[in-house]
């Protein structure tokens, strides 16, 4: 029995107590949470229904709770109930219906953990969105992580989900771009405000070799040249790091297309249509200051000129209308203060902005090697590139690395500490768990041993199996958690606790018949089935977080 099924057993008693004392069924929830005790000794999982429900109709939590005891006693699979305290209600399963988890989970697969929680809503992701004009660095890769673990886990809770990077394709940040270009390719200084960087003076040179005598041309006929083409080799190289990062993303949306469209223009018109924009000071501005932001924004300077504000709301409008619910922005520490603005936007336009737009961010991330800072990139001049973090550490341990931590704190990476081959390092304890039951089942096939088609649950009665099994059952509600909340990190410190769970039983528990004792077929073959429902779950998890699953190390 999983968490699932007692939770709607739980429910399904409440509502047949409610029947038979007629009282009123509107106050009992949609659905029903349960915990896992602390103490094992208080039960394999406990409820506070009859708490949250005593007041609402005029009966004492105890005299609720024993009720609801009595008809979850009657409920196929449950060995006890036990009331404690004012009303708490602790659950004891019968080891055959908890064992039978195993075979749900191995029959499920890699549909195990999904759900239909968020179904319905489309969400459009965007992530990274880092500036075309200089390699991934540091602070885009944990967004780069966290954003693509984000999209596997909302997609895995049922969410239509489209991941998205916004290119800042214009603008003055381009021409300065272009303009580093020319003068690096010419061999002169780098201009006021320009990017410098052994990167810029690469491509450079390959524009030179594709263009032989462009740097030669007057500035007002190479410069374009420059910039158009440096742009799109930045922006393919960009492309290249975050693929080999595991990071695919179903749109590139080019800031120039909202210019070249018509869509600023659109926005402008449909934002004025609804009361938000007006004329002062011969420039147009947005009355965001209604809907919380600091103060009113600038759409077009009174010099003509739109602002990146205007490309901002152009942009939030197009997502809408491409017809995505939700629009939710991954942005880095120096961006806080576009929460209120975009929120704003939101409003402005019509929308809910505590429904149609989320705006996440995520804090500063530092490289270190036993505690000193690495070196400054030497090919991107002062930045730590997302290329160099994966021939530092590898694609599984910086990906895990960077999404086991919440993305309200600053995060510090230790070279040595995760790449080290030991239990201190987590994401080589969670990868080694799944390597040893590789192993284990592997050992079993040259044995000739089989789980068979078959086992009987009700012998998964050890205290180390049942603990697995509890682990087991609680993925999928993690994995929904984690969707709702934009919580990756999570699935890395669920799979933590059951890589550890598994390993307190491979030592407890004999499943293969060599060396101690030797162990009945019976209980080796439902073992075997516990220990691929958590080689399935471990699998599950990881791939959640866009990390391997080794099956051996």
């Amino acid at each position: 029995m999983t968490p699932a099924n007692l939770a709607d057993a739980v429910l399904a008693a409440a509502h047949a107590v409610f029947t038979q004392r007629g009282l009123d069924h509107s106050v009992l929830p949609e659905s029903v949470t349960l915990e896992r005790p602390r103490n094992p000794e208080h039960g394999d999982y406990a409820s506070t229904i009859a708490l949250q429900l005593s007041k609402r109709v005029g009966l004492p939590p105890r005299e609720l709770a024993t009720a609801l005891a009595g008809e979850l006693a009657r409920t196929p699979g449950v060995k006890s109930v036990e009331i404690a305290g004012p009303g708490f209600l602790n659950l004891r399963l019968d080891p055959a219906a908890a064992g039978q988890l195993a075979r749900e989970v191995v029959q499920a697969g890699q549909a195990y953990g999904r759900s239909d929680r968020l179904a319905g809503q489309r969400v459009n992701l965007e992530f990274v969105s880092a500036n075309p004009t200089g390699p991934i660095h540091l602070g885009h890769t944990r967004w780069a992580a966290v954003g693509d673990s984000l999209r596997r886990i909302l997609t895995a809770a049922g969410a239509e989900v489209t991941s998205e990077h916004y290119v800042n394709d214009a603008g003055a940040q381009i021409d300065r771009f272009g303009q580093s270009l020319y003068a690096a390719a010419k061999g002169e200084p780098t201009p006021a405000e320009g990017y410098s960087g052994e990167y810029v003076t690469e491509i450079a040179q390959r524009i030179v070799t594709e263009r032989p005598g462009l740097a030669d041309l007057p500035a007002e006929e190479a410069l374009p040249i420059f910039r158009d083409r440096g742009y799109q080799l930045m922006l393919d190289e960009m492309r290249a790091s975050l693929e080999r990062f595991g990071v695919h993303f179903d749109v590139w949306f080019s800031e120039r297309t909202l210019h070249s469209s018509g869509a600023v223009e659109h926005a402008l018109r449909r934002l004025r249509e609804q009361g938000h924009v007006y004329d002062a000071d011969g420039a147009i501005w947005l009355r965001t200051t209604d809907f919380g932001d600091d103060k009113d924004r600038v759409l077009i300077r009174s010099n003509g000129e739109l602002t990146y504000f205007a490309a901002d709301s152009a942009y939030y409008i197009d997502k809408r209308e491409r017809g995505f619910d939700k629009c939710v922005y991954l942005l880095g520490a120096d961006h806080h203060g576009y929460v209120n603005r975009l929120r704003a936007i939101a409003a402005c336009a019509g929308d809910d902005p505590d429904f149609n737009i989320e705006i996440l961010i995520g804090q500063l991330v530092n490289l270190v090697r036993d505690g000193v800072p690495v070196r400054l990139s030497k090919r991107a001049g002062n930045i730590v590139t997302l290329d160099e973090v994966v021939d530092a550490v590898g694609v599984d341990a910086a990906r895990y690395s960077l999404a086991r931590s919440s993305t309200d704190s600053p995060l510090t990476l230790d070279i040595e500490v995760i790449t080290r081959n030991s239990n201190d390092n987590p994401v080589h304890y969670v990868q080694y768990a799944h390597a040893r039951i590789a192993s284990l089942l592997r050992r079993a096939a040259d044995l000739g041993v089989d789980r068979g088609d078959d086992f009987d649950p009700g012998l998964l009665s050890h205290e180390r199996e049942n603990d697995l099994l509890k682990s087991l059952g609680e993925f999928p509600g993690v994995v929904a958690t984690a969707a709702e909340l934009r919580e990756p990190h999570r699935i890395a410190r669920y799979l933590e606790e059951l890589a550890g769970s598994y390993h307190r039983f491979n030592d407890a528990c004999q499943v293969l018949p060599l060396g101690r004792q030797p162990v009945p077929a019976e209980l080796t073959r439902a073992r075997l089935w516990l220990v691929e429902a958590t080689r399935t779950v471990l699998a599950n998890g990881l791939a959640l977080l866009g990390v391997s699953a080794p099956e051996q190390m």
